[in-house]
């Protein structure tokens, strides 16, 4: 009789103790997910703030002689700039703008543009100035990149490379050369063993040039009648 009691008991032990361990797990499971919503709660407006300082910043750093800049939206087809004080898109609001800078004397030099494309390991993200009057790039800035150290991260912080952007023109379209073969005043030198990200960056600006500039020009125009 003994025996025969030993198998029931057993099963039970065997039950209560499968219960305690995924009880233990799904209470470490839902904890877990606590701490990792707290902390992307918590992050999420910090890197939002980081990232609007670090466009800002950029603004400057593309548009030489910019003292102070407004943001510009496409609405319907045209440039229409944003009040001072306007709520900021809502999440998952697809808005498209660009940034209109202005010297010490409040007088529009040109615009900031911002541009994505896949490079050699992902997106790259940048922003880059542009002198409508003498229709050429004046600066280019990375914002976010993952290209290999050392090669591809180049476009961040090459000198030589950098310098295509002071004065780039973009009629006839932008294009990029191999090192040492730039000849006209269109073409980006390439960075040596980055041929990929130098050439994403290519893109990423033409790309950005045919989608803005017919705006920019007609925007212009009108900055231009009003006198300003």
């Amino acid at each position: 009789m003994e025996e025969k009691n030993i198998q029931p008991v057993m099963a039970q032990e065997l039950e209560t103790s499968s219960f305690r361990l995924i009880s233990t797990l799904g209470l470490a499971g839902f904890f877990s997910g606590l701490v990792l919503v707290g902390a992307f709660l918590f992050t999420r407006p910090i890197i939002a703030a980081n990232r609007a300082q670090a466009l800002q910043e950029a603004i400057f750093k593309v548009l030489p002689g910019c003292a102070s800049f407004r943001t510009i939206e496409l609405r319907e087809g045209r440039l229409v700039m944003v009040e001072e004080g306007a709520p900021e898109p809502r999440e998952g609001e697809e808005v498209r703008r660009i940034y209109a800078g202005y010297n010490d004397k409040g007088k529009l030099i040109g615009f900031a543009i911002t541009g994505e494309e896949p490079g050699y390991q992902d997106l790259i993200v940048a922003i880059f100035g542009y002198n409508p009057r003498k229709e050429v790039v004046v600066g280019f800035e990375v914002l976010e990149s993952k290209e290999t150290p050392g090669l591809g991260d180049k476009i961040m912080k090459d000198p030589a490379f950098l310098s295509n952007f002071r004065a780039l023109a973009v009629e006839p379209p932008v294009k990029v050369v191999p090192k040492g073969e730039k000849k006209k005043d269109n073409e980006i030198e390439a960075i040596t063993g980055a041929t990929i990200s130098s050439k994403a960056v290519g893109r990423l600006l033409e790309k950005s040039l045919i989608e803005w500039r017919p705006l920019i020009g007609e925007y212009w125009k009108e900055y231009k009648k009003e006198g300003d």
